[in-house]
């Protein structure tokens, strides 16, 4: 299967490599690299891979979900997740993506949880030319040196903003499923609070200890999460603008810039 790594039928002369995640699992590589096309409005359900995996957006828009938080990837980012870490997709809009399935022996020292980073020209590089090395690279030649770069690159990579964390108090995630289903809730602190059946004083510590947001920043990184989303599927600024409840496309890009130029997560 592995002679020059797992492919799927096609041209006899040119083998296409296999889309499907689980042929690289077990190959005997830190680094195996799987390219992969998406049509718009695709959903996998929770599931979780041996591997760790960098999944990269290059073009298009995916967010995933797991128990702690819910990621953005837009094009030009990625999400790292951790080896045997339950997660779902979904995808807004077409999508062209790369994932790259890591040994979880190689990324000892990598993060424990998700987080998106935006990938750099290097990476970004070293992904698309170790896709076109064999899976079953030679260690010591090109394929190796690229699967050390690749790893590198992760590594270094700074955290963006575009994650929701999720806090563990199932009062404060009665309050985030709301608003992730609800963007546009004009409900203040108060509203959600009786909501939630806490005092406003519980929800606003709850969620500072948390998520490390306050209960405003959450609710703006929300809207602008699924800001993102609409607008990978096509919608109107206008019409993302009141979806995501703001009276104006300026409003709402000024939200946007202000959110993805704030620290990391």
């Amino acid at each position: 299967m592995y002679a020059n790594g797992p492919f799927s039928p096609g041209d006899a002369a040119r083998p296409t490599r296999s889309t499907n995640a689980a042929d690289y699992q077990d190959v005997p590589r830190a680094v195996a690299v799987m390219p992969k096309a998406y049509a718009a409005g695709m959903v996998l359900d929770r599931h979780f891979h041996q591997r760790a995996q960098l999944l990269y957006a290059t073009a298009g828009l995916m967010m995933a979900s797991a128990e702690d938080g819910t990621w953005v990837v837009p094009e030009g980012h990625a999400l790292w997740i951790p080896p045997r870490l339950p997660h779902a997709v979904a995808t807004h809009g077409a999508v062209a993506m790369c994932s790259a399935y890591l040994d979880p022996a190689a990324v000892t020292g990598f993060p424990a949880g998700c987080r998106v980073i935006a990938v750099s020209p290097l990476l970004a590089a070293a992904l698309t030319a170790l896709a076109a090395e064999p899976v079953l690279y030679e260690e010591d030649g090109r394929g190796g040196h690229l699967a050390a770069l690749v790893l590198d690159e992760i590594g270094r990579a700074p955290a963006t903003t575009l994650v929701l964390p999720l806090p563990r108090d199932p009062r404060l995630r009665r309050v985030c499923f709301g608003l992730i289903e609800d963007p546009a809730s004009e409900a203040d602190l108060d509203a959600w609070a009786d909501r939630a059946g806490a005092s406003r004083r519980t929800l606003t510590r709850g969620f500072r200890a948390e998520t490390g947001l306050s209960f405003g920043d959450w609710r703006a990184r929300a809207r602008v999460i699924r800001a993102l989303a609409l607008e990978a599927e096509g919608r109107s600024p206008r019409a993302v603008a009141a979806a995501v409840g703001y009276r104006s496309a300026q409003t709402l890009r000024l939200t946007v810039a202000r959110v993805l130029d704030g620290p990391g997560t």
